[in-house]
């Protein structure tokens, strides 16, 4: 065993072991527990830490497709013994044996604590934020570059339909079914209806969190050099990119120099999962800040529309987690997983559906192409990759528009929910909404997908029979030397494992944040940082002392913050980050109302235009709480 890589999630999950047998001690016994540990010693000893984060998880799939009904469970196709003449796996047999029959079949009643056992010892090591390899990150790049490919014929026949003729006209029916045609006529309806009365004009543009790939520093990000014709045609530089008049005629000699040229989006890959890393794209500067803008105002509008309200959601989960836990208990409502969902929105399609004079400021604001790791540059037929502020919406926008034109029952139509790419649909209309889907160039996920038994998962939760069983996964890699991210992160996990009465798993976290962090404070002593649900009195903060101001006890605790950096602007540009972050009323009523807010550098200092934040760059500080 690899004990640098390996030693201490196999003891995590050993401990996750003794948990299950001392609550199921009538199923999963001592002997029971001796030869599951040991078979995941071996296991990981011969197969390393993959046998968590891969093998592992790719028996939990199967186990949730078998549990939709539409497939049986066979261990051998995923590298577990089998049971004596039975297709479930030994490895935790005695659990798979309270959900399926012999025959991989799900029961008629199967054991709910059970499934949620399996599924929380399964996937514990799935989102597992561990390197990508050079081969993995390859082939993330290579399945982009056919998606592309794919796209382009695609692209080219709803772009030309789109060019040609009005929504009801004869080369539409000769590019589309005769079904295809009068939907896209009724999407086209309905998103001119939620589109009337918006003024893509009307936004407050800002920057993102993220970097861009024009690679301006924090404090660069309101010099402005160059910029896409495209842009300045819809968004004019004096009246979007200024603070004021006096801005712009102090700033003249600049705005003369800006450079008028079109900028490649940047390819970069990010952590997602055991599988692999997700693919995102950095947006040039300028078009990050039109697209925040743009993308806000849209989920403002939508999210107020009487069409769309109660059926798209941007800030809100809850009404799809609470649909795929009803959908679980009654079987009636479906979720629907999009594969690859933001790279198979095609520009044709955005133009087929999408009303001006919105189209015109939404195409104006996407980057034409992308660079690769490798310097390629790569034209885009998607509207917009992961990390366009627009893609989301417009996704959203776009599988609502054509699932809803696609149904005829309005009381089913009105049970459809879109957040992103996780979709709620009657089960009565499932399957036609998955037709609808993948005729458009949306690639559905049928592996996630559950139209049929009683298992459902949507927005994070994942449900059966109306339980919530949606299990722990750890995400930040654990460490032997103090590490601001995973101070906070394992907290949280010890914490969601007690509340889980996992408490064996519980101690053994905490067991080892204390030898490498030393005392910790108590959820109940009510202080504002990291804090454990239950520390034995020896690892207590022992620091104290009494604030006469405030009339209470103060402990010397540690707390993390984010590194700071003090950088002085141009006044005009200080004040212009000041007007797009700051306190503008505007945008200060509109976080309000998407549940956002605008989140200074330290939380308990105002915001300062002078101040920056560099992400993923915490640090530790003592402070008197």
């Amino acid at each position: 065993m690899d004990t640098n890589k390996s030693l201490d999630e196999y003891k995590f999950i050993a401990a996750l072991l003794l948990d299950v047998s001392t609550s199921h001690s009538e199923v999963f016994d001592r002997r029971a527990l001796r030869l599951t540990t040991d078979k995941v010693a071996k296991r990981v000893q011969k197969e390393g830490i993959g046998f968590l984060t891969k093998t592992m998880p790719r028996l939990a799939k199967a186990f949730d497709r078998a549990l939709t009904g539409e497939v049986p469970l066979s261990a051998k196709e995923h590298r577990f013994a089998t049971l004596p003449f039975s297709e479930l796996p030994r490895f935790l047999g005695e659990f798979f044996q309270r959900v399926f029959s012999h025959d991989g079949r799900v029961l008629s009643t199967p054991c709910c604590d059970s499934i949620k056992v399996l599924r929380q010892i399964l996937y514990l090591w799935y989102k597992y934020e561990l390197p990508y390899t050079p081969d993995e990150e390859q082939q993330v790049i290579s399945k982009f570059e056919r998606t592309e490919e794919e796209l382009a014929v695609l692209t080219h026949r709803l772009q030309r339909c789109a060019d040609c003729c009005e929504p009801d006209g004869e080369r539409l029916r000769n590019c589309f079914s005769a079904i295809n045609s009068p939907l896209i006529r009724r999407a086209r309806i309905r998103l001119s209806r939620v589109f009337a009365r918006f003024d893509p004009s009307d936004i407050y543009p800002r920057h993102g969190p993220g970097s861009v790939s024009t690679r301006e520093r924090l404090w660069g990000k309101y010099q402005w050099t160059s910029v896409s014709p495209r842009i300045i045609a819809k968004y004019p530089l004096d009246a979007y990119f200024y603070a004021s008049l006096g801005h712009v005629c102090d700033s003249i000699d600049e705005i003369n120099s800006v450079d008028l040229k079109e900028s490649p989006a940047q390819v970069c890959l990010v952590p997602k999962d055991s599988r692999g890393p997700r693919l995102i794209s950095e947006e040039p500067l300028t078009f990050q800040w039109v697209q925040q803008g743009l993308g806000r105002a849209i989920v403002r509008h939508v999210e107020k529309h009487f069409l769309t309200r109660n059926a798209i959601h941007f800030t809100n989960q809850q009404p799809n987690r609470q649909a795929a836990l009803e959908g679980s208990r009654t079987g009636e409502l479906c979720t629907l997983d999009l594969n690859e969902a933001s790279d198979r929105v095609t520009v044709g399609l955005v133009r087929l559906l999408f009303p001006e004079p919105l189209l015109g400021f939404l195409l104006a604001s996407r980057s034409l192409s992308t660079r690769l790791p490798d310097g390629r540059e790569l034209i885009l037929h998607k509207f917009a990759p992961m990390g366009s502020a627009l893609c989301f919406p417009v996704l959203a926008l776009t599988i609502w528009a054509l699932l809803t034109a696609g149904c005829t029952d309005a009381g089913l139509r009105k049970k459809i929910l879109v957040y992103g790419d996780d979709v709620i649909v009657p089960k009565a209309y499932a399957r036609d909404a998955m037709n609808i889907l993948e005729s458009f160039g949306l690639k559905i996920n049928r592996d996630k997908s559950c139209t049929s038994g009683f298992f459902r998962e949507s927005c994070g939760l994942d449900a059966y029979a109306g339980i919530e069983v949606t299990p722990v996964r750890f995400r930040t890699v654990w460490s032997h030397h103090p590490c601001p991210e995973v101070y906070t992160s394992w907290i949280a996990y010890a914490n969601e494992m007690h509340k889980r009465k996992y408490y064996n798993c519980y101690e053994s976290i905490v067991s080892r944040l204390f030898s490498i962090y030393g005392a910790i404070p108590a959820v109940d002593m009510q202080l504002a940082c990291p804090s454990l649900v239950d520390v034995p009195e020896n690892w207590l903060p022992s620091r104290r002392r009494t604030n006469y101001a405030l009339q209470k006890q103060e402990y010397r605790v540690r707390d993390v913050e984010a590194r700071s950096i003090v950088k002085e602007l141009d006044g005009w540009k200080m004040l212009l980050r000041f007007f797009s972050e700051g306190c503008s009323k505007s945008e200060l009523f509109r976080a309000k109302e998407t549940r956002e807010r605008t989140r200074p550098v330290d939380s308990s200092s105002p915001f300062s235009v002078r101040r920056y934040t560099r992400r993923n760059t915490n640090k530790f500080v003592w402070r008197w709480r």
